[in-house]
């Protein structure tokens, strides 16, 4: 690229019969020429008003000269599901000429806080034949279920499989790219915790608290779930094996998925003393039926409609199914194919009372557990094990022992009181992102890199995923996925939902790459020499 405004700038031009790069300085006012070429004769000009081409000659198809051009470079940010799948979808097109590089806090690709876990009772919360990786290949993770050398751990696709499992499996799909026969890999893993991202004009920077950098094309977040900040010593952490006295009160707070694993860990670590999930409705999350398919027609959805219009469209629709002798969860199953849209047109006075008033009931139907989990809550709850209350929580005071919780009941003035050894946050990913512990989202925000939406419960982001800073402008190099795009999509925290977006986005970065960058080499398997390294010290 030359940048120069001047008489007799020097220009580069490619040789067809020798095969090699030229100077050429003539008298002619070039403002700005940017040449790239993927070796079949293609050809991206920016040209200012008073430049004029002085001369062009194209190599070659195929020729060597072109493999030293740079290849593309992702940086992503969190190697849990989301990283994965995104580094996937990259990489798995040659066409899409990128190399990644995926960062990771975690010393194991693949697990993020959901499959990290050792607790055979973590099972997946949809069933093994809709939790595929690859949208374009809906059976890849039952057949490589099947296959595995241990034999398969369930008889049909309907089983719900141990979320380690699960995890194994995400970390299975980066193999081909991190190991090669010949040539380097295309996708280079780096353990180590994320800091700062920085934009230039020609790349992007991200660094690690280690004081290393790392040099790309582009990069995307794709943190996942945070967990919640612990503000008192008796605060723990939802994604961490149980610690604690197995005498003493647990209060956990929120009553639904995460909970109910919270309550798996105690028991099975053996706890005895009481356990109180509490929440504002006290609602538990709907169990897995093998319920018939249907289909409702994209015409019949009422998009942008107001929320109470909507709900009352899909009570209509559930009683309707019912009346036939149908199951409700056929209706909700049938509409998740339009949930993000009707979201991304619902208008935000609608988003707001959702999230308030209607959330909850949505959530205990959409996001529902398997029918063993489903068992083994019943017994606890049958057993005075776990006890729910439909509570809000209105003081704590932290004690030698704990913490004293001060709450009220739903539909009572008067407050009680519970003396609680540990206090566990359930309550769910919606909470305001500037609050998140990832270093590396306070240090965007803190600079204007970033910015909320306007419910405050995500990042904001435009239309193709990249983030939008404080002044409202969309990043050029900067993206993210998974759960912290939540406010754009809403149903974006289960994998058939990520694997969609990341395949999405792969194609969309494709082709911002081609605008900024220029069109990918042919050959995407090999680290062409001038590629500017992964790591800068």
């Amino acid at each position: 690229m030359l940048g120069a405004s001047r008489a007799g700038a020097t220009v580069m031009i490619c040789d067809l019969e020798a095969g090699s790069w030229k100077r050429s300085t003539r008298s002619a006012r070039i403002c700005r020429i940017i040449i790239f070429s993927n070796c079949q004769r293609n050809l991206h000009a920016r040209i200012g008003n008073e430049a004029r081409v002085i001369a062009l000659k194209f190599i070659k198809p195929g020729c060597s000269l072109m493999s030293r051009s740079p290849a593309r470079h992702a940086i992503i940010i969190g190697g849990g599901a989301s990283g994965v799948m995104l580094a996937c979808q990259l990489l798995q097109k040659a066409e899409f000429g990128f190399r990644a590089t995926l960062i990771e806090r975690r010393a194991e690709i693949g697990r993020g806080p959901a499959y990290h876990t050792t607790n055979p009772e973590h099972v997946l919360n949809v069933r093994a034949a809709n939790m595929s990786a690859l949208p374009d290949d809906p059976e890849h993770f039952w057949r490589w279920l099947s296959n595995r050398a241990e034999g398969p751990l369930c008889p049909d696709p309907y089983c719900f499989v141990p979320r380690r499992t699960y995890g194994d499996y995400l970390a299975n799909l980066t193999a081909p790219y991190t190991s090669s026969e010949g040539t380097p890999a295309r996708l280079t893993i780096v353990h180590g915790q994320c800091i700062d991202v920085d934009e230039g004009a020609d790349s992007v920077t991200v660094t690690l608290a280690d004081g290393s950098r790392h040099v790309g094309d582009v990069a995307v977040l794709a943190t996942g779930n945070e967990s919640p900040i612990a503000r008192l010593p008796c605060d723990a952490d939802p994604w961490a094996p149980p610690s604690v006295d197995r005498d003493t009160t647990v209060l956990i707070l929120g009553t639904g998925l995460t909970m109910i694993d919270y309550v798996l860990s105690l028991l099975r670590n053996g706890h005895r003393g009481p356990i109180v999930a509490m929440s504002r409705r006290g609602l538990l999350a709907k169990a897995h039926r093998r319920a018939d398919p249907m289909r409702i027609d994209e015409s019949d959805v009422p998009f942008g409609a107001g929320a109470s219009r909507l709900l009352r469209w899909l009570r209509d629709r559930v009683d309707a199914h019912l009346a036939r002798g149908g199951d409700w969860r056929s209706v909700i199953d049938a509409i998740r194919p339009y949930t993000q849209q009707l979201w991304h047109e619902l208008p935000l006075a609608s988003k707001r009372r959702f999230l308030e008033h209607a959330r909850a009931w949505w959530d205990i139907h959409r996001h529902r557990m398997a029918p063993e989990v489903e068992t083994r809550l019943a017994q606890a709850l049958s057993a005075g094990r776990l006890a729910v209350l439909a509570a809000k929580v209105t003081g704590t005071e932290p004690n030698a022992a704990g913490a004293l919780v001060r709450y009220r009941r739903r539909g009572r003035r008067e407050s009680a009181s519970l003396q609680v050894g540990m206090i566990v946050d359930c309550t769910g990913i919606v909470k305001d992102p500037r609050a998140a512990g990832n270093p590396v989202i306070q240090r965007l925000f803190e600079r204007g890199l970033a910015r909320t939406d306007a419910l405050q419960i995500g990042i904001d982001i435009a239309e193709d995923c990249a983030v939008i800073n404080r002044n409202g402008i969309a990043s050029r190099r900067l993206f993210a996925v998974g759960p912290l795009t939540r406010a754009a999509f809403w149903e974006i925290v289960a994998i058939p939902d990520i694997r969609n977006q990341c395949a999405e986005l792969a194609a969309r970065l494709t082709a911002i790459c081609d605008a900024v960058i220029g069109p990918a080499s042919n050959s995407a398997t090999s680290s062409p020499a001038g590629t500017m390294p992964a790591t800068t010290p």
